[in-house]
């Protein structure tokens, strides 16, 4: 195991998305997960029921602690809940964090449709949570928050993607899963270009906490050295494989197959 990534997210108590979700994947990809819940949800395949934020000083204090002991080399944000929480953390990247590629997964709404960002907490991660990014892994109702455009197809994305490098992120992946279509399409923009990563699109309700876990994935990736292109190419291959096993647990939109990557040869060997 190597690679160590914190994640400072929400907990999801269902399991398939949140920090639960970031912990299999991390996980799953042979690194090391370490935490910062910064709210306890109640949620389940059907949707989100509750929210209780954790205290923006206690969300501090658990990225604080960690960093200064075990350390990281890699940061991964999900659900942030409001304007004082993304200041707390933007803190601690300042003082702890400095050089160490940071995934931010701007998270605004659970699948469901449930809220999972103020509104007026907008403003202040863009201004202040993004130029501490490497990358952003926005879906496309949060690129059109982030960005003002109408996304409507591929082009768009391209175009969207590369509007909201101008922020000052030095890369976004912009997630194409909301567009209708037999094929996925997602589009990492960086310095160098626009690259497509294309996928059939798997006939299934079972997708809860993709998000969470392709941008925990492409975390792991960096964490342990790898090229963000490969990272993500790694990550979207994960994903993929991921829905495809999904377990169907639930009657709504229900969990991936976090454990895909486990060998059950070496599983059964254990007794």
């Amino acid at each position: 195991m190597h690679g160590r990534v914190l994640v400072v997210a929400g907990s999801d108590c269902g399991g398939g998305a949140g920090i639960q979700a970031d912990i299999k994947t991390i996980t799953a990809l042979d690194a090391y997960a370490m935490t910062a819940i910064t709210a306890v949800t109640v949620q389940d395949s059907m949707g989100v029921h509750f929210v209780h934020p954790v205290p923006p000083a206690t969300v501090a204090a658990q990225m604080a602690c960690v960093l200064a002991d075990i350390g990281a080399e890699a940061i991964k944000t999900g659900m942030l809940v409001d304007a004082p929480t993304i200041e707390a953390v933007c803190t601690v990247l300042e003082a702890q964090a400095g050089g160490m590629p940071v995934v931010v997964d701007p998270v605004m709404l659970a699948k469901g449709g449930a809220a999972l960002l103020e509104a007026t907490a907008l403003h202040h991660l863009r201004r202040r949570l993004l130029p501490f990014a490497a990358l952003i892994t926005p879906n496309l109702p949060e690129a059109v928050a982030l960005s003002g455009m109408d996304i409507t197809d591929e082009a768009s994305m391209r175009h969207a993607a590369v509007a909201l490098r101008s922020l000052g992120m030095p890369a976004v992946l912009l997630k194409g899963g909301h567009l209708p279509g037999d094929e996925v399409v997602d589009v990492l923009a960086t310095e160098s270009g626009v690259t497509a990563f294309r996928a059939p699109r798997v006939v299934t309700r079972h997708t809860h906490g993709t998000g969470c876990t392709l941008a925990s994935a492409i975390a792991a990736g960096l964490a342990q050295g790898m090229a963000l292109e490969r990272a993500v190419a790694r990550a979207h291959a994960y994903v993929q494989a991921a829905i495809f096993s999904a377990p169907g647990f639930g009657g709504g939109h229900g969990p991936l197959n976090h454990a895909v990557t486990v060998d059950p040869a070496r599983l059964a060997a254990l007794g």
